[in-house]
């Protein structure tokens, strides 16, 4: 008799669940009273670890470091990532392996599914550096769709300044859901989060600094959103050191000062971004200076951003970068491989859903999230152009295609590359230690890369083979050869060291050391 819809469900719930996990076999409690649950958990400790050790600690962690089990039942397993982008990579590169490997664990498990986990919360990627400042490169033909509140003037101001137009307009892009945190600004995303949140004032003033795109801006914005979320009747400004200057300047020139200072102190939070700009503004700094002390002692929240720390700040009075670093100052530094890659993880995942499916392979994004490493926002135009191109010319995105349409901003960072930088990036691909890489030893987790690094030597640089034996711990130029020769016999009959080599040299070529 055939079940309802309802009733599968509640079957399908009920299954992956219980974590049953046995064949039939199994008492309740397991073997060695272990429970069905620890059964399979065991199982998938040693499903994940040996698909760790297969694919390499890289690739490993770059696409199957936040895969969980959710559970099993009725012959298959059910796995969960955070994103649908994730979830169509791994189904179309590894959902066989993935059976198999289960298979070897308990035959009985015939199927494995992946689904996209439904608690953004507990799977969301540690995630952006950020999408941010990306405004000025997207067009009204690829910005994404409005969130449910976009007003027209900034929200929150007191009376009157919208049609001043005191205030500088909120991206609705920018919010922290949007945002992609990593170790370089886990702290900055922290404490914005934090002073989001609060309902008293915390860190006073919150001082967010760090280079051009690495997502001071979209904090900002996303901590106006979640006040605005929160406590739509809090006075809320946001506007650039820049405008702020400006708007001193002009009530300088109608002699308005008094409307002036009202304004800016009337507010419930200040947010003043670039405040590196009114450097060399004497007056401006004055009034800063004033406004600042007036909203503190008021135990009103003000959250200030530069490209450098308060006490870096050149041409900033003392006084004033002494009071900046009252409260907290959260840098966020460049970003590193991991965090760039799941930024262009996220961002593939958007385009997929604004346009439709995107056919990005994984290969072209860990390529660019090892070539483009100035900011994000280059790094997420990098990835516009090679998809509209792919779009507008109608040819499929390859690492080659990408190469050709990116070839004028790859070259400006061209350079010689040397047999050291070779090993030091082939190492860190590999989760190697350099030394180990150098050293006698030849377990296969060492002499494989070793060999990879020879071989890329052989075929970046001028360096003859005893010179390049002489680099890897003074071995013979006949180790050399017989490296070559092996890689050059493993890229005809194995994929993943062709994809290997190919994607470190696409890196190598890209002239930028790790970080």
């Amino acid at each position: 008799m055939a079940q309802s819809p309802a009733e599968r469900r509640m079957r399908d719930t009920r299954d992956l669940t219980s974590f049953s996990g046995g064949t039939g076999s199994e008492s309740r409690n397991g073997k060695d009273g272990q429970s069905p649950s620890s059964i399979l958990a065991d199982r998938w400790r040693r499903v994940r670890s040996r698909l760790q050790a297969e694919l390499g600690e890289a690739t490993f962690n770059s696409w199957f470091k936040q895969i969980e089990l959710a559970g099993a039942g009725d012959g298959r397993v059910m796995l969960s990532v955070p994103t649908r982008f994730i979830r169509n990579w791994i189904v179309s590169h590894y959902a066989d392996r993935l059976a198999e490997l289960w298979a070897d664990e308990d035959a009985a498990y015939v199927r494995v599914d992946v689904s996209v986990s439904t608690d953004a919360g507990a799977l969301r990627k540690p995630a952006a550096a950020s999408l941010e400042e990306v405004a000025p490169a997207c067009d009204a033909a690829t910005a994404p769709e409005p969130r449910a509140f976009q007003p027209a003037a900034p929200f929150g101001l007191p009376q009157g300044f919208e049609d001043a137009g005191v205030g500088a307009p909120l991206d609705p892009r920018f919010t922290f859901d949007a945002f992609v945190v990593g170790k370089s600004n886990e702290l900055a995303h922290a404490a914005a989060r934090r002073v989001a949140e609060a309902t008293d004032v915390t860190f006073n003033p919150l001082f967010l600094y760090g280079g051009v795109g690495l997502g001071k801006t979209h904090l900002m914005h996303a901590i106006a959103w979640e006040i605005r979320t929160r406590h739509p009747e809090r006075k809320v400004l946001y506007l650039s050191a820049e405008k702020f200057m400006y708007q001193f300047v002009r009530a300088l020139r109608f002699k308005d000062t008094m409307a002036f200072k009202q304004q800016f102190r009337s507010v419930d939070v200040l947010m003043i971004d670039d405040v590196q700009f009114i450097s060399g503004k004497e007056s401006t700094q004055e009034e800063f200076f004033h406004t600042f002390n007036a909203l503190i002692d008021h135990n009103r929240q003000v959250i200030i951003s530069a490209d450098r720390s308060p006490s870096d700040l050149d041409g900033i009075e003392e006084r004033i970068r002494s009071r900046l670093g009252w409260g907290l100052a959260a840098d966020i530094h460049p970003t590193d491989y991991e965090l760039r890659l799941g930024i262009l993880q996220a961002k593939a995942e958007e385009m997929m859903q604004r346009n439709g499916p995107v056919a990005i392979p994984a290969g072209v994004l860990e390529f660019l999230a090892h070539r483009i490493v100035s900011n994000v926002r280059e790094l997420e135009g990098a990835l516009k152009r090679v998809v509209a191109y792919a779009s507008l010319v109608g040819r499929p995105i390859t690492p080659e295609m990408t190469q050709e349409v990116l070839r004028d901003l790859l070259r400006s960072n061209d350079r010689k590359i040397t047999i050291e930088e070779i090993q030091r990036r082939v190492a860190e691909y590999y989760n190697v230690r350099l030394a180990d890489m150098l050293s006698a030893r030849r377990a296969r987790a060492v002499a494989r890369p070793r060999q990879v690094a020879m071989y890329l030597s052989k075929q970046l640089t001028t360096r003859s083979l005893p010179e390049i034996g002489r680099k890897f711990g003074g071995r013979d130029h006949t180790t050399v050869i017989h490296a070559v020769r092996k890689i050059d016999e493993l890229r005809q009959a194995d994929s993943g060291i062709e994809e290997d080599v190919d994607l470190l040299r696409r890196m190598l070529e890209g002239g930028h050391a790790p970080n």
